[in-house]
Formats: C-alpha cells, sequence, structure tokens
C-alpha cells in the first residue's frame, strides 16, 4: 500500500533533498514551501508523515503540527529545527510531535525516523480500522430479529447502552447472551475499553477467584508471580459474567461486595484495589429457584437484577428463523467461497415447526453443516437432520394429531430422541448428568442410549 509523505520548508534545495532520500517505492511526496500551503495539503490529502521545518513564513511548523493533529489524527509530524529553536521543538513534542531533527541533518538519520514515524502511522490505522469492525459487527441493527418479541429486547438494549447500570441477561442456552451483552458495551461510552468475558461454568470453582480477582506472589501453592485478574483488566471498561449461577456461594460474597464498592483485595493480598467497571451478568438458569435451594444469594440477586433483559428462545419467535437462516447462509457461503441460494420452502416449514432446543446457536450450526455438505442447489427436507423432519411441530401441537392416520410409534420415537439430544446437550454431553435432568436412573438412561443411534 502506498504511504504518503508531506515534505514542507520554505528552502527549495532542503524539499529538493529530502524529495531524492525519499524517493522510492511505496511512497508518494509531497512538498509545500509554507505553513499555509502545507495546511491546505493536508485538508485535501491522506497523509501519512508530515516532515516540516520548524520557522517559516505564513505559518511555522507548530501551526502545521496542530492542524495535522486536528485533521490527520493518524498522521505522524516530525519537526527540523535549527540550533536556536530546539526549546521550541522540545514542546511541539508535548503537543504531540513524534520527534524532532536538527539541522544540518544526517541522511541516515532522517530516513530512519521517517520510516519509525511510517511504521506508527500504518499501526494507528489498522487499530482505527479494526475498531470500527468490531462497531460495525456489534451495532444494534446487527442483532437479526423482526419479531416483537426482539423487537422490545433491542429497545430496551438501546435504552440502557448509554447508562453504566448493571445488567442481569436471562435465557436459555444458544439465545445470544453473549451478543447482547457485546452489543451493549460496544454501544456505551466505554467502547473504547475493553470487553472482558469471563465464563463462569468452564473455570474450577477453586480457580475462579484468582481468575477474578488476581492474586499475590505466595498466595497459594504454585503462584510464583503476582497476577491480575479480570476485574482489573475490565478497568474502565465492562466485564460479562456468564453462567454467573455457577459461582460458588462464597465466591458470591465477594461478589457483591466489588458491586456495592467498585473495588475488591487480591487473593493473599492485604491492599484493596479500586476499579471502575460496568458488570453483566448472565445465566440460563432460574434464579428463583436456585435461591430457594440454597445456591445463590438473594442479595447479590438483587444487586444483579437492576436491569433484567430476557432473551427468548427461537421457538418462541418462529417469524425470526427465515431471517436468521439467510443471515448464517451468507456468512457461511462467504467463509467457504460457496454461492448456495438458501431453503425450499418445504424445508423452511420443517425448521418453522422444529422446537430448537439449542436455539439460535443450533440453527447456525445447521445452517454451517449443511453449506459445507451441499455442493450445489437449495437446501431440501433430504437434506435435514431426521429429528428436524420426524420431531418437527408446530409449538403447543400434537405431533402429528391433525392427521388422519399417525404413526405412533414413529411419532413417539421422534420426540424422545429429541428429549434426550436436549439432555445431553445440556449436561455438556456428560451422560449421568442427562440422565439427572431426565429423572431417569444411569442404568436405564445408558440402556435406552444403546437402543438408539443419537448423534
Amino acid at each position: 500500500m502506498t504511504k504518503t509523505i508531506l515534505i514542507v520548508d520554505d528552502e527549495e534545495h532542503i524539499r529538493d533533498l529530502l524529495k531524492n532520500i525519499f524517493t522510492r517505492p511505496g511512497l508518494r511526496l509531497l512538498a509545500a514551501g509554507s505553513g499555509k500551503d502545507a495546511c491546505r495539503l493536508i485538508d485535501r490529502e491522506d497523509i501519512d508523515v508530515v516532515l516540516t521545518d520548524l520557522v517559516m513564513p505564513e505559518g511555522d511548523g507548530l501551526s502545521v503540527l496542530s492542524h495535522a493533529k486536528k485533521t490527520r489524527s493518524n498522521a505522524e509530524v516530525i519537526l527540523l529545527t535549527g540550533f536556536g529553536t530546539v526549546e521550541s521543538a522540545v514542546q511541539a513534542m508535548k503537543l504531540g510531535a513524534f520527534h524532532y531533527i536538527r539541522k544540518p541533518f544526517k541522511v541516515a538519520e532522517v530516513s530512519n525516523l521517517v520510516d519509525r514515524a511510517l511504521e506508527l502511522s500504518s499501526v494507528k490505522k489498522e487499530n482505527v480500522k479494526l475498531k470500527n469492525e468490531v462497531l460495525g459487527r456489534y451495532r444494534l441493527d446487527s442483532v437479526v430479529g423482526v419479531s416483537e418479541p426482539m423487537r422490545q429486547v433491542l429497545s430496551l438494549v438501546e435504552k440502557v447502552s448509554a447508562t453504566d447500570s448493571t445488567i442481569l441477561i436471562l435465557g436459555e442456552s444458544g439465545t445470544g447472551k453473549e451478543l447482547i451483552a457485546q452489543a451493549i458495551h460496544y454501544n456505551s461510552k466505554r467502547a473504547d475499553r475493553m470487553l472482558v468475558p469471563v465464563n463462569c461454568a468452564a473455570i474450577p470453582s477453586e480457580l475462579l477467584e484468582s481468575e477474578l480477582f488476581g492474586h499475590v506472589k505466595g498466595a497459594y501453592t504454585g503462584a510464583h508471580i503476582a497476577r491480575s485478574g479480570r476485574f482489573e483488566a475490565a478497568d474502565g471498561g465492562t466485564i460479562f459474567l456468564d453462567e454467573i449461577a455457577e459461582m460458588p456461594p462464597s465466591l458470591q460474597a465477594k461478589l457483591l461486595r466489588v458491586l456495592q464498592e467498585q473495588s475488591f483485595i487480591p487473593v493473599g493480598g492485604t491492599k484493596t484495589v479500586e476499579v471502575d467497571v460496568r458488570v453483566i451478568a448472565a445465566t440460563n438458569k432460574d434464579l428463583d429457584k436456585e435461591i430457594a435451594a440454597g445456591r445463590f444469594r438473594q442479595d447479590l440477586y438483587f444487586r444483579l437484577n437492576v436491569i433484567p433483559i430476557r432473551l427468548p428462545a427461537l421457538r418462541e419467535r418462529p417469524e425470526d428463523i427465515a431471517v436468521l437462516a439467510d443471515h448464517f447462509l451468507t456468512k457461511w457461503n462467504r467463509k467457504t467461497g460457496r454461492t448456495l441460494p438458501g431453503f425450499s420452502p418445504d424445508a423452511l416449514e420443517s425448521l418453522k415447526r422444529y422446537a430448537w432446543p439449542g436455539n439460535v446457536r443450533e440453527l447456525e450450526n445447521l445452517v454451517e453443516r449443511l453449506v459445507v455438505l451441499k455442493r450445489s442447489g437449495k437446501f431440501e427436507v433430504k437434506d435435514l437432520p431426521p429429528a428436524m423432519v420426524d420431531g418437527a411441530r408446530p409449538p403447543g401441537d400434537t405431533p402429528g394429531i391433525a392427521d388422519s392416520q399417525i404413526d405412533f410409534r414413529q411419532a413417539t420415537t421422534a420426540y424422545e430422541n429429541t428429549l434426550i439430544r436436549e439432555a445431553l446437550r445440556r449436561a455438556g454431553g456428560n451422560r449421568n448428568k442427562a440422565a439427572v435432568i431426565l429423572g431417569l436412573k444411569r442404568t436405564t438412561f445408558l440402556e435406552m442410549l444403546k437402543r438408539k443411534t443419537i448423534d
């Protein structure tokens, strides 16, 4: 990519000398003989580095520096200065100049300095590009959904994003709780600071406290060095505590203190660390039941539940299924280089009748799998997994009852398979936990699995 250098000096022979130094592939050179002309070029051109004399008629180097920083924030400015103006050059450094060079200068010195400035300017531009991509990805209108339940959610997200209020996101697994947390953060005044996600279920309970709050050297066996925690990393930004109901009660008390006082003590430490962190928590569990069972502190629930946002399950918003399927198809077509056109009307109807126990995540996984396996043409009913065809039914309706005659055994088996798949999904593949979820004995459940062929 071509980079642009603006050379500013009222002496023509200095301009020519600098042009000769930087005439090489990949560089575009512009020149001006006064500060006034330089400012005009800065307004018109995308400039990476300004190399300017300090003392000039019609606008000095400081005016060029000021204008460049105001107009081209990613541009770096290097000042050329005589012996008697060094103090002014040092002052310019405080105003944002990259560096200064005293006249007469060495070719190697000015060349190396400009190369470093070009590199820094490129990094700044790349950071701006990445930040804009992130902000674009998490704009509110990038959250896909046309149904009334989702419009209500997005309306609430828009209202709370501008505040620092604590948010509690509720919803089944796969409904997009983290995506909503990202949308809140990146549409808030904290968007230029970090969003730090923590999955409380994925970190062993004995390590979670250190992960969140850090530890001092020697706090426990293996703590050979001090380490900052996630709350300190999120200072000035947002921390997203996913699966908050999995946090052990002993640690819940410490989290309550952080919410109340915005401070904590690292594991094994004695000094209080103060932070400015917005907390967004999420869970797929019924916290009222968890409180009743003694697994979740009621006072913590009240502190977290300042603004609750409930995400509807996909089966509660069937009008979004076609929109989401098209969104994911576009995404995976782009990633795989395919141009698959979409779902046939019959296949789309099957998707709308399916119960979607895995919610939006399950739908995206399906589309990814179909894009990978399908070579051409629309997705037909025969391309869908059997559970999405045999087990598909309108919400609240009994499978196949509307037909004049049904295969009772087949319908029962399909529904049974759907329940087993959902239990295994919720248990993370752990068969013992899945048996508990279904209220079955472990041996009964294992025998049932032996009789079936379930993915």
